[in-house]
């Protein structure tokens, strides 16, 4: 892409990374944080500074007057509609998506439920169940083994493998107490792969796929971010037209749910079939994160990337 191509803010723009936030994943957040800060300042924009964000932080942007704000926060409140409602009412652009789309796809029950009106698009049957409801009635026709998983957390938390009926209400409980919606589906016994979405001139493109594979038995927080525990091999080893059906496949989840700028789709492969599992709206930028490596395999280099996302910010209004 080059550092060249053109830009949509002058070097003098002041913007505010945000990062830091208050969902479970608070430190992922800073070290994306700070690798974005750093990025824009070598892209030459002098004036950009990192905004830490708290429970003050309609106050702290009101004081910054930042032209534009960088997303880096991850889960709850930065990747949910939240702060991007506030930087909305504040008319402050932003980078990534809107509110909606934000919304929507920090719930996993209603990612699928949107995504389920696409028939392109292929996920592993699930349950949702809510606080006071039968577990063993809305499971009875789900196969296992299983994972529960809270509807509205990221980074593996709360996440768990069940492998037979006895195990389900305590794996249940443990994804209870981030979430009172917890997502059950059937464990799709296959690989990990993701791909990124990034937007140029308001078109959407795939990065190369990545293929994850883990040490622990799944790609859990600790496989995710610590360095070592986890294999990546970009491009994935699938053939020409899986990985093109890969590709198509998380274009058109990014589109069916309203995404701008970046995402980052996540599928389990098994039998050559991509079963879509989430959509992240606010992937990680961190040293070891997916979307800077799905892009440094097709040319696009870390500062370039961050230049990519800022180029695309107020699209998603």
């Amino acid at each position: 892409m080059g550092n060249n191509e053109f830009r949509k803010y002058a070097n003098d723009t002041k913007i505010g990374v945000l990062n830091g936030g208050l969902s479970s994943e608070r430190e992922v957040s800073l070290r994306s944080g700070k690798n974005v800060l750093e990025a824009l300042k070598r892209l030459g924009y002098k004036n950009a500074v990192s905004i830490i964000v708290d429970k003050n932080i309609l106050q702290t942007l009101k004081e910054s007057n930042i032209d534009v704000a960088y997303n880096a926060l991850h889960g709850k409140y930065g990747e949910d509609g939240c702060i991007q409602g506030i930087l909305e009412i504040l008319g402050i652009e932003y980078t990534g998506c809107g509110v909606m789309s934000s919304a929507i796809t920090m719930n996993k029950e209603y990612t699928k439920r949107i995504l389920s009106t696409n028939k392109n698009i292929i996920m592993a049957k699930s349950a949702f169940v809510r606080k006071g409801d039968d577990l063993y009635e809305k499971t009875k026709d789900l196969k296992y083994p299983l994972f529960t998983k809270p509807v509205c957390e990221g980074s593996s938390f709360g996440m768990t493998k069940v492998d037979k009926k006895e195990n389900l209400q305590a794996a249940y409980d443990i994804a209870e107490k981030y979430n009172d919606d917890v997502l059950i589906e059937e464990f799709i016994d296959g690989f990990f792969v993701t791909v990124g979405v990034l937007e140029k001139n308001n078109k959407p493109f795939a990065t190369e796929i990545l293929e994850i594979r883990p040490k622990n038995e799944w790609y859990d927080f600790e496989a995710k971010y610590t360095s070592g525990m986890s294999d990546f091999i970009v491009p994935a080893r699938l053939s020409k037209e899986v990985s093109e059906k890969v590709k198509e496949m998380a274009v058109s989840a990014f589109e069916t749910a309203g995404c701008k700028g970046v995402s980052r789709i996540d599928f389990m492969m098994k039998d050559d079939i991509p079963y879509l599992l989430e959509i992240n709206t606010s992937p990680g930028m961190t040293d070891i994160s997916d979307l800077p490596a799905q892009a440094a395999a097709m040319g696009i280099s870390y500062d370039d990337l961050v230049l990519l996302i800022l180029n695309n910010a107020g699209l998603n209004r």
